[in-house]
């Protein structure tokens, strides 16, 4: 994975500022005028979410410090493919010039980071780390399940609430733009979003003589947000081609036998580049001195991954803990086993 540089505020075009986990937070503790001051030096930004930075500086820092969660869970859905959801530490929007497209990896960008952002937050509020929100108040008193009864208790996540910040952050740009890339950038954003709720779990403890469980006190909780990657690249697979309808109010299939695509549903406007070479104005970083898979014949194997360019093979010594044993007590004892790999990566474009 691609390392986030530290003090950097990225700014992707839906306007989101990144703030990593490693900068300098000494800028949150200035107070307001501090949080002014650096809200106003973010680049990019519309007035509406000037106004949310300068008003929830912790909020920010939750989502910057989320950051680096979602990238992880992009580039691990991507990890086998030609677009590995590369990142960038020299362009100030993270993906470089990618983003200037709507193609189909564009769309799960927009819907997995816009994801992240309701992750974090809600994370933050059940955590007790920002000032703003806590457990869902809406969470109290008795309830039912297929089980039967149950009594709220514990510290729900507050799902609804970061929706509600989420939209109003990350969706304040597309909202003042309203063209066609926006309509687009806002769908996605939204089924990102939905893909959290999607995966709330109940969970409970039970009470009672010898685990009879007589009493259930239950709350809600957000699944892994490994289960959100997998929906939305599920989605991503099943991306749907669309135009803009003659209102601009929506969309429509852009073939005739195309489905019409729904809240769920992710949404691209242009083909997407193959990914083979290194191509400024695409995006592309192409996939040259990549691993692949000799053996393989899916998307990581080296005929598909190198584009028919061939790959080199290197033959490197690993060192690997082996023939561990238990010894009482309380020690595990292993060898140092060395073996000769073969490497194989992808040549460059002759």
């Amino acid at each position: 994975m691609n390392a986030v540089p530290s003090g950097v505020c990225f700014y992707l075009s839906v306007a989101i500022c990144w703030l990593t986990a490693e900068v300098d937070a000494s800028w949150w503790y200035m107070g307001t005028l501090g949080s002014q001051v650096m809200c106003d030096n973010i680049p990019g930004l519309v007035n509406k979410q000037r106004q949310l930075c300068r008003q929830h500086p912790k909020v920010m820092q939750a989502i910057g410090a989320g950051m680096k969660d979602w990238i992880s869970e992009c580039q691990h859905q991507f990890r086998a493919h030609r677009w590995n959801c590369y990142t960038t530490a020299r362009d100030h929007s993270l993906f470089g010039r990618l983003l200037l497209r709507s193609s189909r990896e564009v769309a799960f960008v927009y819907a997995v980071s816009s994801a992240g952002v309701v992750y974090s937050v809600a994370r933050a509020c059940s955590q007790g780390e920002l000032d703003s929100c806590s457990c869902d108040p809406s969470r109290t008193g008795s309830s039912q399940d297929a089980r039967g009864s149950f009594d709220w208790g514990g510290c729900s996540d507050h799902v609804e609430h970061a929706m509600r910040f989420s939209q109003a952050f990350v969706d304040a740009r597309e909202r003042k733009e309203r063209d066609a890339r926006a309509l687009m950038n806002l769908h996605n954003n939204q089924a990102g979003r939905k893909a959290v709720k999607r995966f709330m779990t109940l969970q409970c403890k039970c009470h009672g003589v010898s685990g009879s469980c007589s009493v259930r006190t239950c709350w809600s909780a957000m699944a892994d947000f490994r289960r959100t990657g997998d929906h939305l690249r599920k989605r991503y697979n099943g991306a749907v081609q669309v135009a803009v309808n003659q209102y601009g109010t929506g969309f429509t299939a852009a073939h005739a036998h195309f489905k019409r695509p729904s809240k769920n549903d992710l949404v691209y406007s242009e083909d997407s580049p193959d990914y083979c070479v290194r191509n400024q104005d695409s995006g592309s970083v192409g996939t040259a001195g990549r691993v692949c898979n000799r053996t393989a014949r899916g998307a990581d194997s080296c005929e598909v991954l190198c584009c028919g360019r061939g790959y080199d093979t290197a033959r490197l010594s690993r060192t690997t803990k082996c023939e561990c044993k238990f010894q009482w007590c309380c020690a595990v004892h292993c060898r140092d086993c060395h073996q000769q790999v073969d490497v194989h990566t992808c040549k460059s474009q002759t």
